[in-house]
């Protein structure tokens, strides 16, 4: 258990980064495993103990648990931290998200565009799951395909043969990316720089119009939160939509969900994020809402904008578990929306 527990410590003197644990894919299932049973077996423990103290209080004296009960309850645990490694190593499967939007022209109706979020692509997932996710998604034929950030954990050097891959990725309208908070910690400027080798055109602080006919749809993204802290250019998305056409639909892409509210009052009509990977486990998934501003997991109405945050296409190897949190290959077709 003391060895499972200092599994990031054991990541920092593998690489130098707990993000980026670089020992064999089996060694990081196994910590994965052994750390999310012994964080489990503690949620458990606590729930048995809370329950035994009601029970003191109503029964006005000690009342204790059969040793078996609390060895049946490290076996669950064990068993669910398998369960949940497995359902996040997976390829994702496809989630089929329609949003209706006021104000999109007629000949945007069914656009699809294919999110991709929270990649992490590491030891974890590693080139062969990379080259699934591309196949997977290359299938479905969206028109444009949005990867919200953090796609990598490891410097250029560790990931150059495992994100080789997403050259594959095709689409109609192209394949955009923008910034996570990891590309952050290992190394914003050079990982950009490589992404547009790979043919992932970068939106960061821009923003493109797409043309059908006489109907025009703006796709717009901006830099993770963690710019703020990191010398980079202030986020500023008054000035990422300056010069959009006026009552064109704005489609934003921002990896951290909590400026929703701000995005709504400037004219965004959807946004996409992701970042929260689902909250990992349903029921404490509400910490990772309120380090959020409340927006975890899937559609919210935000102020008549709508805002889906993606539970993830993968996720940190660090805590690599999902239990009622699926990942995901997020299909989005938009539809236009009764004005009414």
């Amino acid at each position: 258990m003391l060895v499972a527990l200092q599994f990031h410590r054991w990541n920092r003197l593998s690489s130098g980064s707990e993000f980026s644990p670089e020992f064999p894919r089996p060694v990081v299932v196994l910590f994965n495993w052994a750390f999310g049973a012994i964080m489990l077996l503690a949620l458990l423990q606590l729930a048995l103990d809370a329950g035994l103290l009601v029970a003191a209080l109503i029964h006005g004296g000690f009342v204790g648990a059969p040793d078996g009960v609390r060895y049946a309850l490290a076996a669950l645990a064990a068993a669910a931290a398998a369960i949940g490694v497995h359902q996040a190593m997976r390829i994702p499967p496809l989630r089929d998200v329609e949003v209706g939007i006021r104000g999109l022209p007629r000949q945007f109706d069914g656009y699809t565009m294919l999110q991709l979020t929270d990649l992490h692509i590491s030891r974890l997932f590693p080139a062969p799951w990379a080259r699934a996710v591309v196949e997977q998604s290359n299938k479905l034929g969206a028109d444009l395909i949005a990867i919200t950030g953090d796609l990598i954990d490891g410097t250029i050097d560790a990931r150059r043969n495992d994100i080789a891959p997403l050259r594959d990725l095709m689409a109609a309208d192209g394949v955009y990316v923008i910034s996570g908070n990891h590309e952050y910690i290992f190394g914003y400027d050079g990982w950009m720089a490589h992404y547009e080798t790979l043919g992932l055109r970068s939106l960061e602080n821009r923003h493109i119009v797409l043309e059908r006919g006489a109907g025009h749809l703006v796709i717009a993204g901006i830099t993770d939160r963690a710019s703020r802290h990191r010398g980079h250019s202030i986020r500023d998305l008054a000035a990422v939509l300056d010069g959009a056409p006026k009552g064109a639909p704005i489609i934003l892409l921002d990896h951290q969900p909590s400026d929703a509210r701000k995005a709504a009052r400037l004219g965004v009509a959807l946004q996409l994020s992701g970042h929260t990977h689902g909250g990992l486990i349903l029921g404490i998934d509400r910490l990772a809402a309120r380090a959020n501003a409340g927006f975890v997991s899937g559609r919210y109405d935000v102020d008549g904008m709508t805002l889906y945050v993606n539970n993830g296409t993968a996720l940190w190897p660090g805590f690599a578990l999902r239990l009622g949190r699926p990942s995901e290959l997020t299909r989005i077709t938009l539809r236009v929306a009764d004005d009414r």
